[in-house]
This record gives C-alpha cells, structure tokens and sequence, in this order.
C-alpha cells in the first residue's frame, strides 16, 4: 500500500493535542484516519469525533475511526504519544499490522528514532518534528497514549475537544532510510489538510534544530514554574547558559545551532507561554524528563562537551519529585 490513493488512510497513535489536532486536520480534508488509543478515548472518538478550537484553522468537529490497536494496513502512521508511555504504546500497534506503512514518529527527543527503527524496520521509519501549540482538553477520561491532557478515569464523556493555541502547525519531515517519494506524499497530504509540512534532507539537524529550542525552554520554566515571559527576565543568564551549553551539543552532534538566533526567538515567543514539560509538572503527570535533558545529557558526555547549568537543573526538577 503505498501513499498515491486519493484518500491514503492514517493511522495516529496517541490522539492528544498534537496527534488529535493532526487527525481531525486529515479526516476534513478527507482522509480516512484511524485513531489508535486506549478503550475510553477510542469509544468518545467513535460517538463524538474531534472537536478542534483553533484560531488557524477555525472551529469544527471530524469524524474518525478509534480502535485500541490498529487491526489493518494502513499508508502512514504517525507516532504521537509521549516518551514516557511509548512503551505501552507501540503494542498497540503490532509491525504484522502495518503492512509497508511509512511511521513518522512526531516525538520530543532525539533518540526514538533508533528505536522505532528496531521494532519497524529501518526502511519504514522517517523522523518527523511539529512545532505547535495544541492541548487536549477532554472528553474527562484517562488516556496515557495521549500526548494533550488526559482528564480523570471513567467513562468518556463527549467529544474529545483540541484547543490548538498557537498561529502554526509546522512539520519537518526526514526521510532518512525511508522511501523519499512516499514522505513527499504524506507532506503533501498534511499541506493539503492545512499543516505547513516540508521534506527535509538531514535527518540530525531537524531533530536537533527542535531540542536546541525545546530543551532550554522546557528545562527552565519547569524548574521555576514560570510562563517563558517571567523566567526569560528573572532567569536570563541561566537561559542564556542553557542555550549555549544546548548548541555547543548540537554542534558536536552534527547539526548547526544558531544561540543569538534562539535567544531572539525566545524573546518574540508570547510572555505567557509554557512549555509541555511545566504543563506536566503542574498537572501532576510524568515528564518527558529522560528523554530532552537525559538525551541532551548523554549526547554531551559522548562528544566531551561540559553542560554544568543543564545538568544542574535536570538534577534539581527529577529531585522534585516530578
């Protein structure tokens, strides 16, 4: 099954902000979207759809199909849980499953690619980084292949509802050891649905391009639970420390960074801005600790590179207990 059809069907893991936002995009634009979750998320995809609030993209609600584990070959599947229940939520869907179909990870980090490699095989992964705002508000049922924010156990209870919060949608797409041809149409697909989703050639600098942003920002309005506006004036020497110790890595890792140009983005981003990560914390839920300020730890101490702010506050927000 290739991507050429005129309706190609997707498969999304995890219909949370990012993934649920994605799936509802596709199916207006008349894709066939498979939904894959847990039972009390796939029942109030299956009776109320997805009700999307977007200032983008305007305010509608998509059918979709949901499932608790993807039963039928399918073109693509995008991968859109968090880190910490990838695990758990892979077997949802099994590699006999799939077919040929291409999965595009849209993960924060950069080291799932490997391991989506070895449970899918090499030529069937591609590497994906979003860039968007989008939480998921409800319906009120516990979900953890979600990557929005799961409400409380119980029966589902309406739509599930995506607040998509910020001005864009942006998709990099790495073709890496799958098909290029194939990633050309899943961007065409997106670009069709409404995302702005391009192909790029460097599979490295796409995912470092993210973390050299993310990791800083995650990493300082987690540990004094503070909107980017606020933690970018009281905190801006160790903002600045952040962002040149995560270049220096990135640089070493084989990908450009840029620190004067992040620190610039930081400052245009909206002063009430938080990041997934201090979301988390505040609602209680596990963090995606381990895998942006473990990974950018261990990438640092493969190529030699001293990290002693990022390393401090990775320290002192996994002693909080989060």
């Amino acid at each position: 099954m290739t991507l050429t059809t005129n309706q190609p069907t997707v498969a999304v893991l995890g219909p949370g902000g990012v993934g649920g936002l994605l799936a509802a995009l596709l199916s207006r634009s008349g894709h066939r979207v498979v939904c894959v979750a847990r039972e009390s998320t796939a029942r109030a995809l299956r009776e109320g759809g997805i009700e999307v609030r977007s200032g983008l993209f305007g305010d509608f609600t998509a059918a979709v199909e949901a499932d608790t584990e993807l039963r039928e070959p399918v073109d693509a599947c995008l991968v859109a849980v968090k880190h910490t229940v990838l695990d758990d939520a892979l077997t949802r869907v099994p590699p006999a499953a799939l077919g040929d179909a291409l999965v595009v990870p849209l993960l924060n980090g950069v080291e799932h690619p490997a391991a989506l490699r070895a449970r899918y095989g090499p030529g069937r992964v591609a590497a994906g980084v979003i860039r968007v705002e989008a939480t998921r508000l409800g319906p009120r049922a516990a979900d953890s292949g979600s990557t929005g924010t799961p409400g409380t156990a119980g029966a589902a209870s309406g739509p599930v509802v995506i607040e998509h919060g910020s001005p864009f949608a942006e998709i990099d797409l790495a073709a890496g050891t799958a098909s290029r041809p194939r990633l050309d149409a899943l961007a065409a697909a997106l670009r069709t649905a409404g995302a702005t989703a391009r192909v790029v050639e460097d599979e490295t600098t796409a995912l470092w391009a993210k973390m050299a942003f993310l990791a800083p920002f995650a990493l300082l309005t987690t540990r004094y639970g503070l909107p980017l506006g606020e933690a970018r004036t009281r905190h801006r020497a160790e903002l600045e420390s952040l962002v040149a110790e995560t270049a220096e890595v990135s640089r070493a890792s084989g990908a450009p960074a840029d620190p004067a140009a992040a620190m610039a983005r930081y400052d245009a981003f909206p002063p009430a801005a938080r990041s997934s990560m201090q979301r988390d914390a505040e609602a209680g839920r596990p963090l995606e600790l381990d895998a942006i300020g473990g990974a950018l730890l261990r990438a640092a101490a493969r190529y030699g590179v001293p990290v002693p702010v990022t390393a401090r506050l990775v320290r002192e927000i996994g002693a909080a207990g989060h």
